[in-house]
């Protein structure tokens, strides 16, 4: 997947980003992306190469600022007791 092409599309973005969220069709890269979201927040990405954790980082630095209605989504559906973003508050806020 090339994150920053998904990134600067607003057609491909929210192609992926309703695959993310349950609410449309997935392509297989936006499928396989989905199924390993809830491990990657779980883990801090541990089974992530360091390319995979560079593209969560920019991921998420691109919904707080761009798209923070987004964000707040995705918080709601992978985290929604906040038990993650107390876990990596520091490191979000060094995005």
């Amino acid at each position: 997947m090339d994150i920053d092409e998904i990134l600067n599309n607003d057609r491909l973005y929210q192609s992926y980003f309703k695959c993310v969220m349950d609410q449309g069709g997935c392509t297989a890269d936006g499928a396989e992306f989905r199924k390993i979201v809830p491990d990657a927040i779980a883990t801090g990405c541990a089974e992530c190469s360091e390319k995979q954790k560079a593209n969560g980082k920019k991921i998420v630095k691109f919904l707080m600022e761009k798209k923070p209605e987004d964000w707040k989504a995705v918080e709601a559906k992978y985290d929604p007791d906040g038990t993650f973003r107390k876990k990596y508050e520091e490191e979000l806020a060094k995005l």
